[in-house]
């Protein structure tokens, strides 16, 4: 548990922090399934900007640094997905944090794999980790989202079956693409707000393709 003190530092500073929320299961088994993308861009940014992971706190593997200034707070439910929110409702609570200050990173079917959309609010979309947090968020579903795509089942597949499965060669290239991607989008909430990051993140795609090349390795 973080002490007392730790939390009013953290949260009485100005400017007022992030909480990045990555949806996945724990354990071995489930390590690179389509369905932790959400814990791998976790992750990816925590690399990126030198925060580690190495605490458990409100049932989550957690960390919390600066990244230029900015508090930022990351946390892995250790829940199992469709208990998402018995973790990230806590947090968000703990931290007296808005909810337009949670970002919540989760797998989503309905773009293709390596696809990322950073979003301000929207529904569940049928996935049970998102369902777990809005019912802890009391109902309110007006939180940000980077929506991770990764493709949809071929044929006749049972969705769960494919999201429990590992991507191919080809698949996880371009994840680890967007993963990097990602992280430098993050990077750039911190600096810029949401707003004008998702303006040119969801829509500039030569932006993001000259910017990909950029990043550093």
């Amino acid at each position: 548990m973080l002490s007392r003190l730790s939390r009013h530092y953290f949260c009485s500073i100005s400017p007022q922090p992030w909480l990045f929320v990555g949806l996945g299961n724990p354990g071995d088994k489930f390590k690179g399934t389509r369905h932790n993308v959400g814990f791998e861009m976790i992750d990816a940014f925590a690399e990126s900007v030198g925060i580690p992971m190495d605490t458990v706190h409100c049932k989550a593997v957690f960390g919390k640094g600066f990244v230029n200034g900015i508090p930022v707070f990351l946390a892995k439910p250790q829940t199992y997905m469709n208990l998402s929110g018995e973790s990230s409702g806590p947090l968000a609570a703990y931290y007296k944090l808005p909810l337009n200050r949670v970002i919540v990173f989760h797998d989503d079917m309905n773009l293709p794999c390596g696809v990322l959309r950073l979003h301000h609010n929207g529904g569940h979309g049928s996935h049970n980790g998102l369902k777990s947090v809005i019912h802890n968020f009391r109902g309110n579903t007006l939180f940000p989202r980077l929506r991770i795509g990764i493709g949809r089942p071929p044929g006749q597949m049972d969705p769960k079956a494919f999201l429990l499965q590992k991507f191919n060669a080809a698949a996880r290239e371009r994840i680890d693409a967007a993963l990097k991607e990602g992280a430098y989008a993050l990077e750039q909430v911190l600096s810029k707000g949401l707003t004008e990051t998702a303006r040119c993140f969801n829509t500039d795609q030569k932006y993001k393709h000259i910017r990909l090349q950029t990043m550093p390795t």
